[in-house]
């Protein structure tokens, strides 16, 4: 057994020795500067001025008949020459000088990529010019049509179909181009809930509908641009965008328009999140207890048609429970009161006008209401000023004020002790003015 193993191990030795032996070779045989040749077969040829030059004269390259590669041998050091391949070789063929049909031939130009530059030489090559076949170009333009495949998902329903191109321009050989009857793009919308947009390839067919071979036909048009609107009808319900305030709340307003919702069809993704048709701003302050109207303009998003054929909505709108009062106040307070002055108050109460729900207004009092009265610009002031005040309530109601108010106030000095108010001097009585003199009898 002891043997056997030795045995094992010395094929494997042997082995791995061999194997690094054939290594060494490969690496000794592909670096050193033996000069080999090889062939490389099948690079391909690119021929130019197609579709520009040749096009323009009315002509054009068939494939049947027109070489379409080339054998070339090559010659070069080991490592370099195996390196190579079809794609090291580069082989153009200008069709620029080329005026009439029929089989030709013309010279191509022959490169090798820049790695190989200067390092390997070609030295033999299967054609020595390149054979073309040229036909007279035939052109026509032809339909395109669009093949829907699928349906749109249920409650939706697909527009009218859109195309970049209607007819393109087609040329080719005359036989086959005779074949084709129109063109043709097929358009996957599956389960479609919104609209879809597709850049297409297209295809040709025969008066039967059968799909052509389009390697023979060219056309400047490749690719078609399809689109196909998918469209929603949905009810929106009309509303206006009411602007509130203390004392007019929309809870507190009796509004109703007519009509209140209309049916609108449009591209589903503009209609998918839609709920409402904002009419218009309406200030709530502007609402009396008695009813007033509004019309309105409808104006549904934009792609979408209004199926309901009403383009103006009335809104109805009134305060039932509105009331006014009068209430006094001799609450007054100063914001940024100027330092090292007096401030003498000749107004001791003020009557404010007050609004909102019966219930509010007769909840408040003098006590809930407050006048402040801002002298950030009095601050160099002296003297007497109409100040105007701003209206404060708090209580707890929802209490609106209307009206313009200001606080008599005059400014001076600390320290400076007011004017004292003028005596009244009551002249004496002229007797002979019809006076009675004392001691005098009546």
């Amino acid at each position: 057994m002891e043997n056997k193993s030795i045995g094992m191990r010395k094929a494997l030795y042997l082995l791995l020795a061999f194997c690094v032996a054939a290594m060494i070779w490969f690496f000794v045989d592909m670096t050193n500067d033996k000069v080999v040749e090889r062939e490389i077969s099948g690079v391909p040829i690119v021929y130019t001025d197609e579709d520009t030059v040749l096009a323009d004269r009315g002509l054009m390259l068939l494939e049947e008949g027109t070489d379409d590669g080339i054998d070339i041998t090559v010659k070069g050091k080991r490592w370099d020459v195996s390196q190579m391949d079809s794609n090291s070789i580069r082989v153009i063929v200008e069709l620029k000088n080329i005026t009439a049909s029929g089989t030709q031939k013309v010279p191509y130009q022959l490169s090798v990529v820049t790695r190989f530059n200067n390092r390997v030489e070609v030295t033999d090559r299967s054609i020595s010019m390149a054979t073309v076949n040229i036909s007279e170009l035939y052109s026509k333009q032809v339909e395109v049509k669009c093949e829907l495949v699928g349906n749109v998902a249920e409650g939706y329903n697909a527009g009218q179909l859109q195309m970049s191109h209607s007819e393109i321009e087609i040329w080719g050989q005359q036989e086959l181009i005779d074949q084709v009857a129109y063109a043709k793009v097929k358009l996957d919308i599956g389960s479609a809930t919104g609209s879809i947009s597709e850049t297409l390839g297209v295809q040709y067919y025969t008066a039967e509908g059968e799909m052509l071979d389009s390697a023979g036909i060219r056309t400047t048009v490749e690719r078609i641009q399809v689109s196909l609107p998918v469209f929603v009808t949905k009810e929106l319900r009309l509303t206006m965008n009411y602007i509130d305030a203390p004392g007019a709340r929309r809870r507190n307003m009796r509004a109703v328009l007519d009509p209140e919702t209309i049916m609108v069809s449009g591209p589903a993704e503009v209609l998918r999140d839609r709920e409402t048709i904002v009419l218009g701003d309406f200030d709530l302050l502007s609402v009396g207890d008695t009813e007033s109207t509004h019309t309105y303009g409808i104006t549904v998003p934009d792609g979408c048609t209004n199926l309901s054929g009403v383009t103006r909505s009335t809104l109805t709108i009134s305060y039932p429970d509105k009331t006014m009062a009068r209430v006094m106040t001799e609450n007054i307070r100063f914001d940024n009161a100027p330092e090292g002055k007096d401030l003498d108050v000749q107004t001791p109460g003020v009557m404010v006008t007050v609004f909102g729900t019966e219930a509010d207004v007769s909840a408040i009092s003098g006590e809930n209401i407050i006048l402040v009265a801002d002298l950030s610009d009095y601050s160099s002031a002296l003297g007497s000023y109409a100040i105007p005040a701003e209206v404060e309530i708090n209580s707890g109601g929802d209490i609106g004020v209307t009206g313009e108010y200001e606080i008599q106030v005059t400014i001076r000095e600390l320290g400076d002790e007011p004017e004292p108010p003028e005596e009244e001097t009551i002249p004496a009585m002229n007797p002979e003015e019809g006076g009675e003199e004392e001691g005098e009898e009546p």
